[in-house]
């Protein structure tokens, strides 16, 4: 009571970057619907859950064969009020399965700065804003931004927005319409900050995307600002305290530790429930068969990345290519190989990449990738559609670097300044800061249609095929 006033308390609690860790889902679960329940038994008090996005990550078997869509079954056993969408699931997705991704979710998708390039409307399946009433009539705008990939975006047939520019026109449209702005950010803390001091208006900022622990909030300008790590780590709670006039008096932020909540006898069952259906729907899709074991070996030769660079270079119809060690995360045995020794061998969410390089610029190219070269082996490599463990070491395929002289040749000619030359990669080289003449000179097409598992899937179907 404020000078004899009903004040209003509202919760929101918030997850973000699950990236498919199903392991944390049974007590996050319990703990959301358990505290809502709580909550909404208190007088004056209302509750509001939501989801800021990579919930989704094709890592996980199960999340691989149904395409995210378990990932959404479980996203309603929580009947969020609100979710936004991250990288993960607007990245790893084709432009079709994103639009079935949410076909059966009981929970909104508010999503502001991604147009379909097709029909330059919004996806059908998000609305750019949402208005919550609580019951004591306090109206919360909840937006939903994520990250503007301008890149790769636009290769999927969406159409990435950049938040400063669409914010100004969604703050403008619903004007009048709500007391409290939420802002779901999948754009990552320098960004929310930025945003914080361009828009006084947003009330709360809860963040993702970078991964970032705020244990007690931050305040930035006049909004604050919220974050719960990644993994399903922590939850996100924060309160505000409303007045009669529907403005915000208090407001705080905390996390509550995911390992300090109480485990149940069942969860461990159910968590390896979902990998083992992944793994058995996977293996169902039987692609080729080999005579002989196919090994990785961090170092050295490896008959994997042999086989790797044959088959990206297929792909991207060029005569040399780069890989390194640290993709191949297993071997494959002997005999039949499907679809589930394939994903645990190549679980990233990557892409093949043909780069055209003027002479000079691959010989520049080259300099930087054996400079980095003994850096690089056991580097700890996170994210940037990797997830293995370390880089590993760089193979080249007709291309040969002469360390004593400093030439460089392509299919045994020496390369020449003037000449153009054509080279398969990763698309992950573009993105991870050792390679710098990609992003500053290469001509790079991502070749987005099919992910770096499938491609080499393909290779094998057709050089070693189950009848063969």
């Amino acid at each position: 009571m404020i000078g004899g006033l009903m004040t209003e308390k509202i919760t929101i609690l918030h997850t973000n970057d699950l990236h498919s860790h199903f392991e944390n889902w049974p007590r996050i679960r319990r703990y959301i619907l358990e505290t809502r329940n709580k909550l909404l038994l208190e007088k004056n008090s209302s509750v509001i859950t939501v989801d800021l996005g990579d919930a989704v990550d094709r890592v996980h078997p199960l999340t691989e064969v149904t395409n995210g869509q378990a990932n959404v079954e479980l996203l309603n056993q929580i009947h969020y009020d609100a979710v936004t969408i991250g990288n993960n699931e607007g990245l790893t997705n084709t432009h079709e399965q994103l639009n079935q991704l949410y076909n059966d979710a009981n929970f909104d998708v508010i999503l502001g700065n991604i147009l379909d390039m097709k029909t330059k409307l919004m996806p059908k399946w998000s609305q750019p804003a949402k208005i919550i009433t609580t019951p004591k009539k306090t109206r919360i705008l909840i937006l939903g931004l994520t990250a503007p990939y301008l890149l790769t975006y636009p290769i999927l047939g969406w159409r990435p927005i950049e938040p400063e520019k669409i914010l100004p026109k969604l703050l403008k449209r619903y004007a009048g319409q709500y007391d409290i702005v939420v802002l779901l950010s999948h754009l990552g803390l320098p960004e929310d900050q930025l945003l914080a001091r361009k828009f006084p208006e947003l009330n709360v900022i809860i963040g993702s995307h970078t991964h970032h622990l705020l244990v007690h909030g931050q305040r930035v300008n006049t909004s604050l600002l919220a974050a719960a790590e990644k993994w399903g780590h922590y939850i996100g709670q924060i309160t505000l305290t409303v007045d009669h006039s529907h403005q915000i008096t208090d407001s705080d932020a905390m996390v509550v530790k995911t390992s300090t909540l109480p485990e149940l006898p069942e969860d461990q069952e159910e968590i390896e429930g979902y990998e083992e259906t992944g793994e058995k729907l996977l293996a169902r899709n039987k692609l080729a068969r080999i005579k002989e074991p196919m090994t990785t070996s961090l170092t050295g030769n490896s008959r994997l990345v042999n086989e790797g660079l044959h088959a990206i270079m297929e792909k991207a119809n060029t005569s040399a290519g780069i890989l390194s060690s640290g993709l191949f995360l297993r071997d494959l045995p002997k005999g039949i190989v499907d679809r589930n020794a394939l994903h645990q061998m190549l679980p990233h969410a990557m892409h093949v990449m043909r780069v055209t390089l003027g002479g000079y610029d691959l010989w520049r190219l080259i300099k930087e990738m054996e400079k980095n070269r003994n850096f690089l082996i056991k580097f700890p490599q996170k994210g940037m559609g990797f997830r293995g463990k370390v880089f590993g070491e760089l193979h080249y395929s007709g291309l040969r670097y002469d360390s004593d002289t400093g030439r460089l040749f392509y299919r045994e000619e020496l390369v020449s300044p003037i000449k153009k030359y054509q080279i398969a990669m990763p698309d992950h080289y573009l993105f991870i800061p050792f390679f710098p003449t990609l992003e500053i000179v290469g001509h790079n097409e991502i070749l987005y249609d099919e992910n770096l598992r499938d491609v080499f899937g393909d290779y094998m179907a057709k050089h070693y095929p189950i009848n063969g």
